[in-house]
């Protein structure tokens, strides 16, 4: 019996974590450790926390997994693992171990498909050199699938949101619109081949694209995930004190994800995000409303988003595009902080 993931969820994908703004009021009450050995925590909403070992490695350690985001048990291990292990490349680390976790309803789902998703999430572990040696999982509906991730980094190469400079150039290396593709799929207002499209990418590895950052010494990066573009933008520039300024018209997009938004196929969590970082965004009169809304999309198992000072922008975009990060493009620059956080415009 063919299984149709999708069925089950009404929320999949990075689309199903709670609000940044609710998280940012949950986060007020965990109390941070204090060791000198930590070297990133919650504080800078970081992609993963750093842990400082001897003075030559330390651990990057994240954690990552959500509800089906496509039809398939294999695709969505795969995706799920690639989404897991990417916070690892955002900060620059080489991902190593991982333990599974999930959640699998074992009376409404044949084992099976629990076997199809783990071998999905083994088989782009592998991919990424990452060996995966153990997990948990629970009896839960809906199923649920991520990883448990640890890196090595040494700790003078730590890339953080933090790690922006006013004048440097912003540069993206995927492009956005999953969650409005995801969307579209469940109303059949997408082809085959832009859902596909959509998938290839939630399944490429930001292995490539984290090999050029550590080549060319970037120091400030993050992974586009749920918050979507703007809201990890906004991130970045909280922990860097600076503005950035991202010119939409120059962000590569997904298919007809912009005719999606025009047809009002705008999902829930892109009106979350708004909602959360819009007080501290600056958009210019004109400014496409499409794009606007596609900016605050909810993606699953993003590109990576980083700086980089303009003298280098050419090579690393010709790395990048070598490396078949094609879709790779400078989308904005960094500035001085000024009234606003992030000032969008066409």
């Amino acid at each position: 019996m063919k299984i149709d993931l999708l069925q089950m969820v009404e929320y999949g994908g990075c689309s199903a974590k709670i609000s940044p703004k609710q998280l940012e009021e949950i986060l007020k009450y965990l109390p941070l450790p204090k060791d000198p050995n930590i070297l990133v925590d919650i504080d800078t909403h970081d992609d993963a926390g750093v842990y400082k070992v001897n003075d030559d490695l330390a651990l990057v350690l994240t954690t990552d997994f959500f509800p089906p985001v496509c039809s398939d048990p294999y695709e969505f291990g795969q995706i799920a693992a690639a989404n897991s292990i990417s916070d690892v490349y955002a900060m620059g680390g080489d991902p190593v171990l991982a333990l599974n976790i999930m959640m699998f309803p074992a009376a409404k789902l044949p084992m099976d498909v629990y076997a199809e998703i783990l071998k999905g999430g083994f088989d782009k572990a592998t991919e990424a050199g990452v060996r995966i040696i153990g997990g948990h999982t629970i009896d839960d509906f809906p199923p649920k699938y991520g990883l448990a991730v640890v890196g090595y980094i040494h700790p003078e190469k730590l890339i953080t949101n933090a790690g922006v400079r006013a004048g440097d150039s912003l540069i993206l290396t995927k492009p956005i619109g999953t969650g409005v593709i995801l969307a579209g799929h469940r109303l059949k207002m997408v082809t085959d081949k832009v859902l596909n499209e959509a998938l290839s990418l939630m399944k490429l590895l930001n292995k490539s694209g984290a090999a050029v950052m550590k080549k060319h010494d970037i120091t400030g990066a993050t992974d586009i995930t749920g918050f979507g573009l703007a809201g990890h933008a906004l991130k970045m520039a909280k922990a860097s004190r600076v503005s950035l300024n991202i010119n939409l018209k120059d962000v590569p997009l997904i298919g007809n994800s912009y005719q999606l938004i025009d047809d009002g196929c705008i999902p829930g969590a892109s009106f979350r995000n708004l909602d959360y970082a819009e007080k501290d965004i600056d958009f210019t009169a004109d400014l496409d409303y499409n794009l606007k809304m596609i900016a605050f999309d909810a993606q699953t198992s993003g590109g990576l988003l980083f700086s980089a000072p303009p003298q280098k922008v050419h090579r690393i975009l010709e790395d990048l595009h070598n490396a078949g990060l094609t879709n790779s493009k400078v989308i904005g620059s960094a500035s001085m902080q000024k009234e606003k956080l992030i000032y969008l415009k066409n």
